[in-house]
């Protein structure tokens, strides 16, 4: 593993106590390693610089989503092969950053994930794996929502390549990967190649990112790989958010894109299921007026109601689908953000 081929990407905030020994760790195998401080309160800059590393300050928060922009633009100046991501709270272990960057330098993967699941001896906690499995299927679903066929990546010249000479995505001689399932889709272990470094245009605000980005990959063609990696949960800031809010959150935003991208199976979906169920209720109404003379005129209401509401959602989800067709034929693009 040739480690100047590395570049290690670290977004931070108010990390101060674990920001010194990610950097250390992350130096042993990369030729640099930048830390974005997101309007740190503590002292997390100035250590990171005293443990050897590029540090780059937001003013203010600006939330991770910016910090790893600005991170990922630097690195590219830098002329990386390959950047790492990795979380600045001590939960990701820096030894594994040439497990994660593997498959990038041997060019077998555009984007690796380092994957809690997949590996043995993660002791994960119930709920995370609950929550985690819960937004994994969100994600895959979105993906999947996104792999219509690419008429091409907007920043491509005619033969094919990006302007930075990298072959595009949806180009012959690059391998299409539209079927990719995650088993940790929130993972913020990670590497990128040129590739996909290119191509990470895409807009996502927060702690959506890695969704993000992984909806996005998919919809460019990127070839994604899983590998293992350990994980730690002890460590000082276990949470800058609630995790209910935060997974309330990730979903929201991952319901927005389903909704976007699939507006006929977002609405048409449950706008089928209700119409069935009030045209279901009506005829069970109409039979105990045939039969005992009796109307449910409560049953009655919540019948037309289901039926009205029911097509409204089948009426818009038409509507927003071909509102959809129209701007992928505008844009020339099949899955962008």
């Amino acid at each position: 593993m040739q480690k100047k081929t590395i570049v290690t990407v670290i977004p931070a905030y108010n990390e101060g106590i674990t920001i010194g020994s990610v950097v250390l760790g992350s130096l042993k195998y990369s030729r640099e390693v930048i830390v974005v401080d997101d309007g740190s309160a503590d002292d997390t800059a100035e250590i990171a610089r005293l443990a050897g590393a590029t540090v780059i300050e937001h003013i203010n928060n600006q939330g991770k989503a910016q910090a790893i922009k600005t991170g990922f633009k630097a690195a590219q100046d830098m002329g990386a092969e390959a950047v790492v991501m990795i979380d600045a709270d001590g939960q990701h272990n820096p030894d594994e950053i040439p497990i994660v960057a593997a498959p990038i330098l041997s060019d077998e993967a555009d984007l690796v994930i380092g994957s809690r699941f997949i590996g043995e001896g993660n002791d994960i906690p119930a709920y995370r794996q609950i929550g985690q499995k819960t937004l994994n299927y969100a994600t895959n679903v979105s993906s999947a929502s996104g792999n219509g066929k690419s008429k091409g990546t907007g920043n491509g010249n005619e033969n094919g390549n990006n302007t930075d000479g990298v072959p595009a995505p949806d180009s012959p001689s690059a391998s299409v990967n539209k079927t990719y399932k995650s088993t940790d889709s929130q993972s913020g272990f990670r590497a990128l190649g040129p590739r996909a470094l290119s191509n990470c245009k895409f807009t996502s605000n927060g702690y959506s990112l890695e969704t993000d980005m992984i909806t996005h990959m998919v919809s460019h063609g990127m070839r994604i790989t899983e590998v293992p990696i350990s994980v730690r949960y002890e460590v000082p800031h276990k949470h800058k958010k609630n995790p209910v809010s935060h997974g309330f959150d990730i979903m929201s935003d991952i319901v927005g894109v389903i909704g976007y991208k699939r507006p006929l199976l977002f609405f048409g979906i449950p706008g089928s299921i209700l119409a069935l169920s009030g045209c279901g209720v009506g005829l069970y109404i109409f039979s105990e007026l045939y039969r005992n003379g009796t109307f449910h005129y409560t049953m009655a209401i919540i019948s037309v109601a289901a039926l009205i509401l029911g097509l409204m959602l089948i009426t818009s989800g038409l509507i927003l689908n071909s509102l959809v067709q129209i701007m992928r034929g505008y844009s020339g693009d099949g899955g962008n953000i």
